[in-house]
């Protein structure tokens, strides 16, 4: 993403989560944020988070809202790509806009003294966007620079192909970007309709941290969102259903070495099990070289240089899911210590070291990432998408020193089946036996040579949460 100078004055707060004050803002015009306020800096983040995402895009249209998004920039107003581009510069003020499948993810950071300014470029970018044809048209080559890229990479190919396979006909199981045939074929008015689709009011969530009083920050919301539409009319999303069938599915890749991409059934954020599941994680996958996959798989037999887990925990779908890369001829072995260990975790559970070890490193973790006025608001916009409470910051710590070894126990023994496994392999691997087989997606060679934009995909929830 983008990182301008005025990085430098990101506050740094070397606090406890629990020290972090949250103040609940309304503005004049109804528009509800949530507000971390800290003087010592003349600095201001704001992040503003659209619910819905790429998952509100339209039938026929895939890809439209991403391209949108990543052109919001491109010129608005009388300002052309350039024109606006110079007058952000000149005010030392970024300006980021993301989308992933849960969320259009708008950021602005700007010093106190200019803030005012920067916020009336981002209102003209929201409201009054440009779209001209060859702003258009230079990040259309650069999303298919993207697609293109994607196509040719064994670990993009894999996830692709399981999120085909998780999610059935719901937005999940299609990237964000589109196919090059779809971006080909948007028009400037399909990217008009799909931000008049889904940039409201009623489907903003904001959160601000720095150098503004809950007075300004009022004030400065009407400014920047008031000419946006009461309210979107892209329906949201239905919940998606997990369709995860067990077995293994190869892609035939010329290459010495095979990516293996694993998942199975996951869990939302609000479950009562989360943070047993969380910490469960930690130990069998999501903990670097402390993870039993890591010393069982790397360590103790050198099969691969990596390997590793994460709940994936999307609003509407959720997985646990791990991935790895090892040379063909070992691919077998590995993945059968990957079902060994998952099974191991649900049968045995965890020893008290390890609980210990993984709740030390998961609280202390924690604190570290109110680091800058930057992160909390994105943190701060973050947990309202998903609908945490204010106190979250102060409770979420005592949530993971509650897990119990039984606790881990009973929702490993709930979720991690061996048996319920698809594994995704891309590569030649030797003495698999295969129940699927799959092949990349062809991607036409003259779709543009742009290097790919940075706005193309937001940060995963788990950052707000985990």
């Amino acid at each position: 993403m983008i990182r301008a100078a005025i990085a430098l004055c990101f506050a740094v707060l070397a606090v406890p989560a629990h020290a972090i004050e949250i103040q609940e803002v309304t503005s004049p015009g109804g528009i509800k944020a949530w507000l971390v306020e800290d003087d010592t800096i003349p600095f201001v983040a704001l992040d503003f988070d659209f619910s819905g995402g790429a998952s509100l895009e339209a039938p026929g249209k895939r890809g439209a809202i991403n391209l949108m998004m990543a052109t919001l920039e491109e010129g608005a107003g009388k300002r052309d790509a350039t024109e606006f581009a110079q007058a952000l510069e000149d005010l030392g003020a970024e300006l980021s806009f993301d989308v992933s499948d849960d969320s259009m993810s708008v950021n602005m950071r700007a010093l106190t003294e200019n803030r005012d300014q920067a916020a009336a470029l981002l209102a003209e970018a929201l409201t009054q966007p440009r779209f001209d044809e060859d702003a258009v048209d230079r990040v259309r080559a650069q999303v298919q620079a993207i697609i293109r890229s994607e196509a040719t990479d064994p670990n993009s190919i894999a996830a692709k192909e399981m999120a085909r396979q998780a999610w059935g006909d719901h937005p999940y199981a299609t990237s964000i970007n589109g196919t090059a045939e779809s971006v080909a074929s948007l028009t400037r008015q399909d990217l008009v309709a799909a931000k008049n689709r889904v940039l409201a009011r009623d489907r903003v969530f904001v959160g601000a941290a720095g150098d503004i009083s809950p007075e300004e920050l009022g004030l400065l919301l009407d400014k920047i969102l008031g000419g946006l539409p009461e309210e979107g009319t892209a329906p949201l999303p239905e919940q998606a259903e997990l369709q995860l069938t067990p077995g293994v599915t190869v892609i035939d890749w010329d290459s010495p070495q095979t990516v293996v991409a694993f998942a199975g059934p996951g869990l939302p954020i609000d479950d009562p099990d989360y943070f047993a599941a969380l910490v469960a994680d930690h130990i069998l996958g999501g903990g670097g070289f402390s993870s039993r996959l890591m010393d069982e798989i790397r360590e103790k037999r050198g099969l691969t240089y990596g390997v590793g887990t994460a709940l994936a925990t999307g609003i509407y779908g959720q997985t646990w899911q791990g991935g790895m890369a090892g040379s063909n001829a070992t691919t077998g072995q590995a993945i059968d210590l990957i079902r060994q260990e998952w099974d191991r975790m649900a049968r045995d559970g965890v020893t008290e070291q390890e609980l210990n070890d993984a709740k030390t490193y998961l609280t202390g973790e924690y604190p570290l990432r109110f680091n800058g006025n930057g992160r909390i608001a994105a943190i701060l916009a973050g947990m309202q998408l998903i609908d945490l409470p204010a106190d979250y910051v102060n409770n979420r710590n005592a949530k993971v020193e509650a897990v119990t070894a039984d606790d881990v126990k009973r929702v490993s023994e709930r979720l991690l089946n061996a048996d319920d496994l698809r594994f995704v392999l891309v590569g030649r691997p030797e003495g698999i036996a295969a129940d699927d087989t799959a092949e990349a997606e062809e991607v036409p060679e003259d779709q543009g040579t742009e290097t790919a934009p940075a706005a193309v995909e937001a940060p995963a929830l788990e950052e707000v949460v985990n």
